[in-house]
């Protein structure tokens, strides 16, 4: 009995070392970049956990619960204009403002960035909650039509309550609360609250109602109530990236919550796996550094044979062809439904050894 126990408490306890010195290892490195990196690859590297705490939000639907909704921009320009509106002070409302006044109750409101942010998720969720209740009775591309609609008709929104949100002309001048470890710090709750909700009785009910609709039914699960708890949440998440957004690159206006915005937050969940957590992490930051690596591709470029002119929009070219590759031929994505374990990190070691091995052994 002892022997079993403490073959089975070696893999948890070693898998718990790793897990720490990994998570040592990511905040060093975290600090280091804070301190190390210069404006624009800090840019590009806060970028990328924003990026994780969105894809983690689309992902919730489509991949754990089996809603396709394209309506996610809506929701991140409600949590990005909530949180501007909440933390800018007096006198920056005032020159914002300039062609119609702001609103009497909005003019004087200034409270720290956290609740700010807590209240913007909350604000989004409840958008959220709105809309899924009437729309989620629909299903498939229905679904996503509906969504995309009522994305859109946020943004017009937006831009006509002027008295509210500075209409076209945006919002400016926003303070930057999205420090490095602010960003990252989020990104990593929300990892954790996926991991933990993925786990509980309530993300296997999410998984048997994407699988299944009929069979959950028939199980006692409330397939409609998982449903909209699943939009609601997947809202209340991306307010929260919408708001730390805005706080990064200090101005918003409703022409930076289009499709556009959706489709590159899709593409990262296809790419990395609809249904994982770890593919749509390792997603998010691949696809943001290849986006800034490949932005030349939108400039004119001049080699000694060949020139182009300037083609804005070709690198979105570019990736548009990798989803369609992805999709052909690896319809999974990057990790599929799966998660990283260390576990299969030591069998993917194992099995390359074992064939440098037998190469090595062949006269």
């Amino acid at each position: 009995m002892s022997k079993k126990s403490s073959i089975r408490g070696g893999p948890i306890s070693k898998n718990m070392l790793y897990t720490i010195i990994f998570l040592g290892a990511c905040i060093l490195f975290i600090f280091l970049a804070d301190r190390l990196f210069d404006a624009f690859s800090l840019r590009v590297f806060n970028l990328c956990a924003i990026y994780i705490v969105l894809a983690l939000s689309l992902n919730l639907l489509n991949g754990f619960t089996g809603l396709f909704s394209l309506g996610h921009a809506g929701f991140m320009a409600v949590g990005a204009y909530v949180s501007a509106l909440l933390t800018m002070p007096a006198p920056l409302k005032e020159m914002n403002y300039f062609l119609v006044p702001i609103v009497s109750w909005l003019h004087h409101v200034t409270i720290p960035f956290l609740p700010a942010l807590i209240i913007a998720g909350l604000v989004s969720a409840c958008v959220g909650f709105l809309i899924g209740a009437p729309v989620l009775r629909l299903r498939d591309d229905y679904l996503a039509i509906a969504t995309l609609g009522f994305g859109e008709i946020i943004r017009v929104i937006i831009i006509n309550a002027q008295s509210i949100t500075n209409g076209a002309q945006g919002l400016k001048g926003l303070p930057r609360f999205s420090t490095t470890f602010a960003v990252w710090a989020a990104a990593g709750l929300v990892v954790l609250f996926m991991v933990l909700l993925m786990r509980s009785s309530y993300g296997r009910a999410m998984k048997a109602v994407r699988d299944d609709e009929l069979a959950a039914e028939a199980m006692g699960i409330n397939v409609f109530q998982v449903k909209v708890t699943s939009f609601t949440v997947s809202s209340f998440l991306a307010g929260i990236g919408g708001a730390l957004l805005g706080h990064m690159i200090t101005t918003i206006d409703p022409k930076m919550f289009t499709f556009t915005l959706t489709y590159n937050i899709l593409l990262i969940v296809v790419l990395g796996g609809v249904g994982s957590i770890s593919g749509s992490v390792i997603s998010a930051i691949i696809v943001t550094v290849m986006m800034e690596a490949l932005r030349f591709l939108d400039e004119p470029i001049n080699l000694i044979f060949f020139k182009t002119p300037a083609m804005p929009g070709l690198r979105m070219v570019v990736f548009s062809i990798l989803l369609m590759v992805m999709i052909i031929y690896r319809q999974k994505g990057l990790m599929g439904n799966k998660e990283f374990s260390w576990e299969m990190f030591q069998n993917a070691f194992v099995k390359k050894s074992k064939k440098g091995g037998s190469h090595a052994r062949t006269p």
